[in-house]
C-alpha cells in the first residue's frame, strides 16, 4: 500500500530515549502529584445572604457577599439551594467551594455591561484587560466549583454568540463582530508590538467574547460534577494555573468556539470521567499564542485525561493550536469517542507563527465510533506561517479501535527542515475510512499490528 502527501519522507528507526521507560509508570508518578482541595465543613447558603431563586433577581450582589464571607472566616461551602439564580460574574475567592445543590441553577446575564470593570484575562492565547469570564478568579489558592447543579451562560445565536461574525451563529450584515478592525486583530497586533497588557484595554465595543470558567494564576482547583452549558465562548479555561482536578462534569455548547476544557500554560492537571458535547475542540492544551505566548513561556505539562467520553467536536483530544509556550508529558486513556459531526479523535495543530515544542504524547485504550475527518492528525500548516519552526515529536497511541474512520485514518504533515518526528502506533484498528494515511515529511514512524480497512499496514515498508 503506497502512502499519499506530496513531499512526503518517511524514515524508519527505534524509539527516542525517553520513549524506552515506561511512560505509563510516569503518569503514575504525576497522578500522585494532584490532590484535590479540602474545606472546612462550614456552609455559607446564598439564601442567608439575599439570594433570590426566581431566575430574574440579580444575585450578584448576594452571591459575592456570601464568597467574602466564607473566605474570611477561612473557607468552607458557598452553598447554591434549589432553584433557579440570575447573576452577574462570580469572583471565586481562596479556600471557597462554591457548591450548587441538585436541582440548582444558575442563569448568567447576557449583557455584556454586567462583565464589567475589565479584568485581566488571557483571550485566545493573549493576555489583555477585557470582560470578566462568567466565574472568574485571579492568583487565589484553594477553590472549587462542586455539586450537582447547572451553570447556565444561556449564550445563543440572540446574544454573545453573534459577535463570532457568521451567519449560522446568528449574525447578520450589519451587526457588530470580532473581526471589526478595533477587535480581535487589534489585540493581537499590539501583542506582537509587545504593548503592555494593562494597555490592551478592550470590553466595550470590542466585541471579545467572555469565558465561562477562568481560574487564572491560581494554585488547587477542583470542578467536579457540576453542568456547564451555554457558554459565550471556551469554557473550562484554567490558565497559568497548578494542580487542576476537574472530575465528573457534563459539558455542553454547541456555540462558536465552545472549546469544552482548554488548560493553558497549567502544570499537573487531571481531567476524569467527563463528557464532552461541544461546538469546537473537547479538549483543547494550550499554552499562549505566538509573541506572547513567548513572552510568558510556560508550557502545558503533565496533563491525565482518564475515563473522558466526547459526542461533537473539532477534536476530542486536540493540542494547540495556541501552543507558543510548548506542551508535554499528556495522557489520554479509557476514553470513548463518538459522532458524526466528531471531526478527529486526535489533533496536533501549530504553524511557523506559533512555534513551540509539543512531544511526549501517549494515548492508549481509546474507542472511537465514527469520526468525520481524521482519526489522528498533526497539521504543522495551521492558520498563519512565521520565522518560528514548531517541533511535534514523541507520540504514542496503542489499542485504540475505530469503527468509521472519515476521510483520513492517519494524516501526518510538517516541514521538510522539521518533520513530524517519533510517531509510534501499536495495536490500532480502523475500519471504514476513505484514505488510510498520508504523510508530508515525517521521520521515525513505527506502525505495529496497525489495521486499516482490513489490511496491516507499515509503512516504512511502503
Amino acid at each position: 500500500m503506497a502512502s499519499c502527501g506530496r513531499n512526503t519522507t518517511v524514515e524508519q528507526s527505534q524509539p527516542a530515549a525517553d520513549a524506552t521507560s515506561d511512560p505509563w509508570k510516569q503518569m503514575e508518578t504525576v497522578l500522585a502529584q494532584i490532590k484535590a482541595p479540602a474545606f472546612p465543613d462550614r456552609d455559607f447558603s446564598v439564601a442567608d445572604y439575599g439570594a433570590v431563586a426566581d431566575g430574574t433577581t440579580s444575585n450578584t450582589a448576594a452571591f459575592r457577599a456570601a464568597i467574602e464571607a466564607c473566605s474570611a472566616a477561612g473557607g468552607g461551602r458557598v452553598v447554591v439551594p434549589e432553584g433557579n439564580y440570575f447573576s452577574g460574574p462570580i469572583y471565586l475567592e481562596s479556600n471557597v467551594n462554591l457548591h450548587l445543590q441538585k436541582g440548582s441553577r444558575i442563569l448568567f446575564s447576557t449583557n455584556p455591561d454586567d462583565y464589567l470593570p475589565l479584568v485581566f484575562t488571557r483571550w485566545e492565547g493573549v493576555e489583555l484587560m477585557n470582560y470578566s469570564p462568567l466565574v472568574y478568579a485571579f492568583e487565589e489558592e484553594n477553590i472549587a466549583i462542586t455539586g450537582e447543579g447547572v451553570l447556565d451562560g444561556q449564550a445563543d445565536a440572540s446574544n454573545w454568540w453573534t459577535w463570532k461574525g457568521q451567519g449560522r451563529y446568528g449574525w447578520k450584515e450589519g451587526m457588530p463582530h470580532q473581526n471589526q478592525p478595533a477587535s480581535r486583530d487589534q489585540l493581537f497586533e499590539m501583542a506582537e508590538k509587545g504593548v503592555p497588557v494593562e494597555e490592551r484595554r478592550f470590553g466595550s465595543g470590542h466585541y471579545l467574547r467572555p469565558q465561562f470558567v477562568q481560574p487564572y494564576r491560581c494554585n488547587n482547583v477542583l470542578i467536579e460534577g457540576v453542568t456547564i452549558v451555554n457558554s459565550p465562548m471556551w469554557i473550562l479555561n484554567p490558565v497559568l494555573c497548578n494542580n487542576v482536578t476537574i472530575q465528573g462534569v457534563t459539558v455542553e455548547s454547541q456555540g462558536p468556539n465552545s472549546d469544552g476544557c482548554d488548560p493553558e500554560s497549567c502544570k499537573n492537571v487531571l481531567i476524569r470521567e467527563c463528557f464532552f458535547n461541544t461546538g469546537d475542540d473537547c479538549i483543547a492544551i494550550k499554552s499562549g499564542r505566538n509573541a506572547d505566548g513567548r513572552r510568558i513561556n510556560v508550557a502545558s505539562e503533565n496533563i491525565v485525561i482518564q475515563n473522558c467520553s466526547m459526542a461533537n467536536g473539532h477534536g476530542g483530544v486536540v493540542i494547540g493550536s495556541e501552543i507558543s509556550g510548548g506542551a508535554r508529558n499528556i495522557w489520554a486513556e479509557n476514553c470513548k469517542m463518538n459522532s458524526p459531526e466528531l471531526d478527529r479523535a486526535l489533533r496536533i495543530k501549530t504553524s511557523s507563527m506559533r512555534g513551540g515544542v509539543v512531544e511526549n504524547v501517549y494515548l492508549r485504550n481509546i474507542e472511537v465510533g465514527q469520526v468525520a475527518e481524521q482519526v489522528i492528525r498533526v497539521n504543522m500548516f495551521y492558520e498563519d506561517s512565521g520565522a518560528f519552526m514548531p517541533t511535534v515529536r514523541n507520540i504514542h497511541v496503542e489499542n485504540m479501535t475505530v469503527e468509521n474512520g472519515g476521510k483520513v485514518g492517519v494524516l501526518l504533515e510538517g516541514y521538510e527542515q522539521s518533520p513530524v518526528t517519533g510517531i509510534y502506533l501499536e495495536n490500532v484498528t480502523i475500519k471504514s475510512v476513505a484514505v488510510p494515511y498520508k504523510f508530508s515529511n515525517v521521520k521515525e514512524i513505527s506502525f505495529e499490528d496497525v489495521t486499516i480497512n482490513g489490511q496491516e499496514v507499515n509503512p516504512s515498508q511502503d
